[in-house]
C-alpha cells in the first residue's frame, strides 16, 4: 500500500503506509507536510515510521517535526503502540499527554481512534 489520501470523519487525511520510508530528518517531515498541497488537513503516520530519535526528546527532532505541522496548520497523528518508548521516558509521557489534549498533534492507538478524534472536532 502506498500513502493514500482518504476521507476520515469528514476530514481529508494522508494515511501513510506502515512499510514506507522512515521519517528520520526534518526534510522527511516536510515531505509529509507537502500533503497539505494535495488537500490533506491531517497526516496519519505509523509510529514505526518515525526514527528512534523522534522518541528521544533530547535530540529535539520531535519538537522540530511537530512544529512543522503546527506551522502549516496541519494535524499530525502518530498511529500505533509507543508503550515501550513511554515506559522509558517520563518526558515523552508528558509530551504525549499534553499533545493529546491539544488539536494539532495526537498519539493514537489506531485509525479508529483518529476517526473518533476527528469526529469530535466537527
Amino acid at each position: 500500500m502506498a500513502d493514500e489520501l482518504e476521507q476520515r470523519a469528514g476530514v481529508s487525511v494522508l494515511v501513510c503506509d506502515p512499510e514506507g520510508p522512515t521519517v528520520a530528518t526534518v526534510q522527511d517531515a516536510l515531505d509529509l507536510v507537502g500533503a497539505v498541497f494535495l488537500g490533506a488537513r491531517a497526516v496519519a503516520v505509523p509510529a514505526g515510521r518515525l526514527d528512534e530519535a523522534f522518541y528521544t526528546l533530547s535530540t529535539g527532532f520531535a519538537g522540530e517535526v511537530m512544529q512543522k505541522f503546527v506551522n502549516y496548520d496541519l494535524r499530525l497523528a502518530v498511529i500505533g503502540d509507543i508503550s515501550a518508548h513511554l515506559a522509558a521516558s517520563s518526558a515523552l509521557r508528558s509530551l504525549v499527554h499534553e499533545s493529546n489534549r491539544g488539536g494539532h498533534v495526537w498519539f493514537l492507538p489506531d485509525l479508529d481512534a483518529l476517526d473518533a478524534r476527528l469526529a469530535a472536532l466537527a
